[in-house]
């Protein structure tokens, strides 16, 4: 995998347009997590030090073509102030004259949502060559976005000369280490509710890595198929035969499967619901499986203490509410531990696993959170992301 990055490209005197995401979460007219801003100030530091200007484009929320007033990227202007440091310019929109006079005035422009435009998100030839106009050089720090093909993240990439911001640099390097080129063993964790929105990535990869790991209410849809008792747990029993049909891939692949060996029911949803701790094929009928038991995160131990890279796509169990957490918690703070004592590469993304990373106090010891959703979800699934075919072509 190769792709230029900024350390490849001579910014002094050139304008940058850097494509970023900072479609953050707002309430009460102001940002109220600025996460993915914070990520960006590294790109935007070192272009103004290699003595580049830097020009912003991004989207907000989904206008579907139309200008509307309450997705202005405005409102992320003090954010994003704060966090750099500097006061930055706003363009009244991202292409015309209200674009170019931003671009002129300041040496940090942040220009109006993209997707104002109705071609930004038909990738339209057009809209990427007014863009075009306003700089030269492209820089794409938005691997969350990378996933789509418009005309900023994508068409835009062909007429300037291109490279990887840090965010996308940093992101594309831990992929590379998880999947591209990972240390062998590999195991993936994948979780959640449901096999159906998951068969590509488990397709992709039981034939990919030596390990995977079922968890959610996906494992009582792979123990119903195997023909255990799940009384009335969440499983998607019209998926039997797909179930099968992938466990026999991972054996054709010697890619080993990990299911449940104990499992904790209840007969409530609800935090701190009476429960009990069962073998995993002793699931009453009027009981719901809400989370793996002690004996299978202590096989789950194991199985990470044999590997060399992990990457992990959801949580085990409901892991929203107590004490149904415990098998999410107890895996994440042992890989945590692993990579921390440098036996373990860990690479985790998703916007539930993220969540469920951080309520475990594990995330900061993963080797690397990514926080795009769909773009991560799409690379795990081995689809080509255009942002990124873009930078290597």
């Amino acid at each position: 995998m190769r792709w230029k990055t900024l350390d490849d490209m001579d910014f002094a005197g050139k304008t940058a347009l850097v494509r970023v995401d900072i479609n953050v979460p707002v309430a009460e007219g102001r940002v109220t997590d600025t996460t993915r801003i914070d990520k960006i100030v590294p790109t935007v530091s070192d272009i103004l030090s290699k003595g580049g200007r830097v020009v912003l484009l991004a989207h907000f929320g989904r206008p579907k073509g139309k200008r509307v007033e309450d997705m202005s990227l405005r409102i992320t202007l003090p954010a994003l102030e704060s966090a750099l440091g500097r006061s930055v310019t706003f363009g009244e929109d991202c292409v015309g004259e209200p674009a170019r006079t931003a671009v002129a005035t300041g040496d940090v422009v942040l220009l109006e949502n993209t997707r104002f435009h109705a071609g930004e998100e038909t990738n339209d030839a057009g809209l990427a060559q007014e863009l075009a106009s306003l700089g030269d050089i492209y820089v794409n720090d938005a691997f969350s976005a990378a996933h789509r093909a418009h005309a900023s993240t994508e068409a835009l990439a062909h007429l300037l000369p291109a490279c990887a911001g840090r965010l996308m640099e940093a992101e594309l390097k831990a992929l590379n280490a998880a999947l591209g080129d990972p240390e062998r063993p590999v195991v993936a964790v994948v979780g959640g509710a449901k096999v159906s929105t998951k068969l590509d990535l488990l397709g992709n990869l039981v034939g990919r890595v030596d390990h995977l790991v079922i968890g959610g209410g996906m494992a009582n849809t792979f123990l119903a198929a195997r023909g255990i008792p799940i009384g009335k747990s969440l499983a998607e029993r019209e998926m039997t035969e797909t179930a099968l049909s992938i466990l026999d891939k991972a054996r054709a692949a010697a890619c080993n499967i990990h299911l449940p060996q104990d499992i904790v029911v209840a007969r409530e949803f609800k935090a701190d619901a009476a429960n009990e701790t069962l073998p995993a094929d002793a699931c009453p009928e009027d009981a719901m499986i809400l989370d793996a038991g002690p004996a299978t995160t202590a096989h789950l131990a194991r199985v990470f203490a044999e590997c060399r890279t992990l990457i992990w796509n959801g949580p085990l169990g409901a892991f929203e509410i107590p004490p149904f957490d415990a098998a999410t918690n107890a895996a994440a703070q042992e890989a945590a531990r692993l990579t921390r004592a440098g036996q373990l590469v860990s690479v985790a993304g998703g916007g539930d696993t993220v969540a469920a990373l951080n309520k475990a106090g594990a995330a900061e010891g993963f080797s690397y959170i990514s926080t795009a959703g769909g773009a991560f979800l799409e690379w795990m699934e081995g689809k080509e992301l255009p942002g990124v075919a873009a930078l290597m072509r």
